[in-house]
């Protein structure tokens, strides 16, 4: 699998609204309506995420985007809504000349992806929707839901480490001690309560016979945050989908199993199978520096801790970037979070 740059640009939606998005990859356009919380720059920085896009964008020109209110794009003034979800996928296809794509909708990307091609069937060439729901209401129980929203507001720091648990219970410790960490970065305590709520208000179930574009539902059988009978009703409600069921727990879809989603996925949209490209390795004393940056330490403080020059500590900075392909030091912290064993 050959290596893959991402290209940050943004756009804007009608009421001045500032909305990020990410290209990577060449080909025809693949739009991922995503999940939960999400950043461009820190995502990419997590080597299980940015394994999961690199492998979606071969063969293709992978579009990502962050809402409003979180990661890159500008605050939300309005709060989520199924017009808004709508609104952003129409302003991000705009920017970046797709007249018609391929569709991925993960978790809450699902649903907002039927409603898209229920509304919009002459643009999507052929959907793939994991994770998602047809009934938010159903996803869990009233009392869970109504302590979830709480436990958000009241402690956003516990609350990103429970959905981190729920999320991601495949991953080892650091990995979800990153994906906790990567949630608390990527927004704010009230716009992660605001998109949960929006989570569990969401029904479809009236789009779902509208959609003509061929369709393509994962989900993996024991997914401990979108029930796989929620799964089924996707399934059953859209004419002539097809419903493929994976062993996994987790709901994130870089997490467990992540081959064998990208493999669906890509036999689905009629792309070749792939090998794995060898992720970029650091060497020692790079990865010493790495750790001190995740430790919030400057160059001039991490020179003097390693007794050398910051010119040298700069250097160091500068080739880490150049390796990891990264463009910030928040995601060489991400990266070595999420890579420390």
């Amino acid at each position: 699998m050959e290596a893959v740059e991402q290209r940050i640009a943004s756009t804007r939606l009608s009421d001045g609204t500032t909305v990020a998005y990410a290209l990577s990859g060449q080909g025809p356009f693949l739009v991922w309506a995503p999940g939960w919380l999400t950043h461009l720059e820190l995502s990419w920085a997590m080597p299980p995420e940015r394994g999961f896009c690199e492998a979606l964008s071969q063969g293709r020109t992978l579009v990502r985007y962050d809402r409003p209110g979180c990661g890159l794009s500008g605050p939300d003034r309005i709060g989520p809504s199924m017009a808004r979800e709508l609104s952003i996928i129409e302003a991000v296809t705009r920017a970046v000349g797709a007249e018609r794509f391929d569709l991925l909708g993960t978790s809450l990307g699902a649903p907002v992806a039927v409603s898209w091609a229920a509304a919009h069937p002459g643009s999507v060439e052929r959907m793939v929707l994991y994770g998602g729901w047809a009934k938010g209401a159903e996803v869990t129980a009233p009392a869970l839901r109504e302590h979830m929203l709480g436990l958000l507001v009241q402690h956003w720091g516990l609350g990103s480490d429970v959905l981190a648990d729920i999320f991601a219970p495949d991953a080892d410790q650091p990995a979800r001690a990153a994906f906790a960490r990567y949630q608390r970065e990527s927004a704010s305590a009230q716009t992660a309560r605001a998109m949960l709520e929006f989570c569990y208000e969401l029904d479809v179930s009236a789009a779902l016979p509208l959609v003509t574009a061929p369709t393509l539902v994962l989900h993996r059988d024991r997914d401990r945050a979108a029930p796989v009978a929620q799964g089924l009703a996707l399934a059953a409600g859209i004419p002539d989908s097809q419903l493929e069921l994976l062993p996994g727990r987790s709901h994130l879809p870089y997490i467990g199993d992540a081959d064998a989603l990208a493999r669906g996925i890509r036999r689905f949209l009629g792309l070749a199978m792939l090998r794995r490209r060898m992720s970029p390795a650091l060497t020692p004393r790079q990865r010493q520096v790495a750790a001190l940056i995740a430790d919030g330490l400057t160059n001039r403080q991490i020179a003097e801790r390693l007794y050398i020059t910051e010119r040298s500590a700069e250097s160091h900075v500068e080739r880490i970037m150049d390796r990891l392909g990264f463009r910030s030091r928040s995601q060489i912290a991400a990266w070595y979070v999420a890579s420390a064993r």
